[in-house]
């Protein structure tokens, strides 16, 4: 299975890095979302750097949280905008120039029409579980999920996803799962173990 949408903790550490390329040698991860919220720029993009090697060695699309304007100095980076992200002018010109995004939808499928306006590559949904990754504002429901499969645009399940759940995502039809805490701050598996829990 190759529908992992995996995002990194806020913390990339020497944790990190020795687990990442185990993590991704195991072919489940599609995507590989960098979301260091409190870092600094400079920080981010010298995370980009030690990244993406690995990341194209096994063929994961590398995606920036929040920072249009960083990916774009990257080449064959995308990046992922939530909804406050679209009022950002840096954000707004970068969009025009047709990186590969997508957009973060809550549960509204009107937000997914605005955002398959804008061109988006994928639209996210989400939270349908109870996370610990990031405060739940907005809870989705699995038929949100059904109903936007007529826009014919990729999907992504996200918030408090796990090995006993994703199934029912994917069968309502998401097209991809994300997936951190699960992976990261797993009591029982090493990260390369967790990961292979999707099957």
């Amino acid at each position: 299975m190759n529908k992992v949408y995996l995002i990194t903790p806020n913390n990339l550490d020497k944790k990190f890095y020795f687990f990442l390329p185990k993590v991704l040698a195991t072919k489940k991860v599609k995507f590989l979302q960098l979301r260091c919220k409190k870092s600094s720029a400079v920080k981010i993009q010298n995370h980009i750097k030690k990244i993406l090697p690995i990341s194209k060695k096994y063929s994961v699309k590398l995606i920036i949280n929040d920072n249009a304007w960083i990916a774009n100095k990257f080449k064959n980076v995308g990046f992922h905008l939530g909804q406050k992200d679209l009022l950002n002018k840096k954000n707004k010109i970068i969009i025009k120039k047709k990186i590969y995004f997508g957009i973060t939808c809550h549960n509204s499928l009107d937000l997914a029409k605005k955002a398959i306006k804008l061109k988006a590559n994928y639209i996210a949904f989400g939270a349908f579980f109870s996370t610990k990754t990031k405060k739940t504002k907005y809870i989705a429901k699995k038929k949100i999920l059904l109903k936007a499969k007529n826009f014919k645009t990729k999907i992504v399940a996200i918030g408090g996803i796990t090995n006993q759940n994703y199934h029912e995502l994917l069968e309502n039809g998401a097209d991809y799962i994300a997936v951190s805490s699960f992976v990261w701050k797993n009591k029982d598996f090493n990260p390369d173990q967790a990961i292979k829990l999707f099957k």
